[in-house]
């Protein structure tokens, strides 16, 4: 993670925060679990640049808001090549 940077997800993705104080890094399991469940190729490719790969592990493991579809899938997909093909 860089200090004085952001990732650059959608606002929509984060609507109900107030993104001018909102604190990405304090707040990351936040971030990741929407852009696991919402996010396009791009917003999955930012996080990944963003966050340290342990951290998107660690929010996948703890989630209570991703299904085990979802979960499942976020592992399968972070461990492919898949996101660098696209």
């Amino acid at each position: 993670m860089q200090k004085n940077d952001k990732p650059n997800i959608p606002a929509f993705l984060l609507w109900e925060y107030d993104l001018k104080t909102f604190n990405y890094d304090k707040s990351y399991k936040i971030v990741i679990e929407r852009v696991l469940q919402l996010g396009t190729i791009n917003d999955w490719k930012e996080m990944i640049r963003f966050y340290p790969k342990e951290k998107i592990l660690e929010t996948i493991e703890w989630s209570a808001q991703l299904d085990k579809r979802d979960k499942d899938f976020s592992l399968f997909f972070l461990k492919s090549d898949m996101l660098y093909a696209v």
